[in-house]
């Protein structure tokens, strides 16, 4: 079973008696449901609804974890300071390793991380695993890329997305039934109203792809490529676009590279139809 050690990563904890309250009304997931056994995407927004912070939640005594892009912890540790007032809350920088483990099930060693759709993917916080066969962090960057799990300062900026583009509507990192958090008012419309446009999809090429570049149907951009792996990449592509490309059979491709487009497994979104051409007297065609 390989493990990587993501050295890019970092944590959080976050403890005190205060503590599930304040983040139950400032982050987008269901605190009251993270658990010991699992890591839980989740996001603090901007009061426009799009990402500012994404990280991974799970329980320790007394209080949360928050694991995420290293870069960024100074960052949210000021902010969720900002927000923590008064309260009777605990906010400190830990030096545990962050590890990645991945393979068969019945290996399964700490926290699962759930965004893999069907896959043993585990969390360690206590050092590398005994027995464990050692890999780089690319081989866990690898894993990610062909799953469609992005993440935010590895394939997306801050404050550029909503959480439907990056589809933490499918991986449990929304919850749309527990009530207000920073930005949910935008979120929550968007959810009802069906009107998510921009979706992370997984993009393999014919060669090798070239990431941040345009996804184009025939002369028309649909999309771009966020990260790649070779012949393979995420993209955010505009699925509105995408099915106006599929009723004319237009080709896409990547820098000249033919490419095809598919949704993640644990995505539940569809492509929708597209519209009907209209005449010049404005008739359905």
């Amino acid at each position: 079973m390989p493990y990587a050690l993501l050295e890019e990563r970092a944590t959080l904890h976050l403890t005190g008696p205060e503590t599930e309250d304040f983040l139950q009304n400032l982050l987008t997931a269901d605190i009251g449901a993270v658990s010991e056994a699992a890591v839980t995407p989740a996001a603090l927004l901007t009061p426009q609804g799009k990402v500012m912070f994404a990280f991974l939640l799970s329980r320790i005594a007394d209080g949360f974890r928050l694991d995420m892009a290293r870069a960024m912890r100074a960052d949210l540790k000021k902010r969720l300071t900002l927000y923590r007032l008064r309260r009777k809350i605990a906010i400190e920088e830990s030096e545990e390793p962050v590890v990645a483990l991945w393979g068969a099930a019945e290996d399964a060693r700490g926290p699962a991380d759930r965004r893999f759709a069907g896959q043993p993917v585990f969390r360690l916080y206590d050092g590398a695993p005994d027995g464990a066969e050692k890999v780089s962090a690319e081989a866990f960057r690898s894993l990610r890329i062909r799953s469609g799990v992005a993440e935010i300062g590895e394939d997306y900026g801050a404050s550029e997305v909503f959480p439907h583009d990056v589809l933490m509507d499918f991986d449990g990192g929304v919850s749309f039934r527990k009530g207000c958090f920073v930005g949910q008012e935008v979120v929550s419309r968007m959810q009802h109203r069906g009107t998510a446009r921009r979706r992370l999809m997984l993009v393999t090429g014919e060669a090798p792809l070239v990431a941040n570049s345009e996804i184009r149907a025939g002369d028309r951009a649909i999309g771009e490529i966020l990260s790649i792996e070779d012949d393979r990449g995420l993209a955010l592509v505009r699925i509105d676009r995408l099915a106006a490309a599929a009723a004319k059979d237009a080709a896409l491709s990547v820098e000249g590279v033919p490419v095809a487009l598919d949704i993640p497994p644990y995505a539940g979104y569809v492509i929708p139809e597209a519209p009907a051409e209209t005449d010049a007297a404005g008739d359905a065609t």
